[in-house]
């Protein structure tokens, strides 16, 4: 018996990761693993459709040539389809992109500042916490 018609079974996914400023990354990919709201994902091909939030952290990009590449994200919000998944990102790097020390520099005077102003000013101690996930985040991803 001959079945014909049957979908074939995408071994990729469309990638593409946006910032206000520039595209950071586009190509096909085997699979992408990041940090959303609701915990870690990882997207295969023919993944589920869904809209997440992304938090700080680090997405992790396996290639076709299965190579890893890393890159920091500092928030925003990703689409996936069946084929595709797009980023809008607040900010993204990739790992080779980062100075580690500036990087962690930046990080330790943030988680300095979070700390001065912690009991006086919830706003500003908010906005700081939020700048030093962004730091910490790409300080991991250029460790990677």
């Amino acid at each position: 018996m001959i079945i014909e018609n049957l979908p074939v079974m995408s071994k990729l996914i469309k990638f593409e990761i946006v910032t206000p400023e520039r595209v950071v990354w586009r190509q096909e990919i085997k699979q992408v693993t990041l940090p959303t709201k609701m915990g870690e994902i990882t997207v295969l091909p023919n993944h589920i459709p869904l809209v997440a939030t992304l938090e700080p952290g680090v997405i992790e990009l396996m290639k076709n040539d299965g190579e890893r590449d890393i890159m920091s994200v500092s928030g925003g919000f990703v689409e996936v389809l069946k084929d595709k998944v797009v980023i809008l990102a607040d900010t993204a790097e990739r790992a080779e992109e980062i100075d580690i020390s500036r990087a962690e520099e930046a990080r330790a005077r943030a988680e300095k500042i979070k700390d001065e102003v912690r009991h006086e000013d919830r706003e500003q101690f908010t906005g700081l916490s939020a700048k030093s996930a962004k730091k910490l985040a790409r300080s991991k991803a250029a460790k990677r």
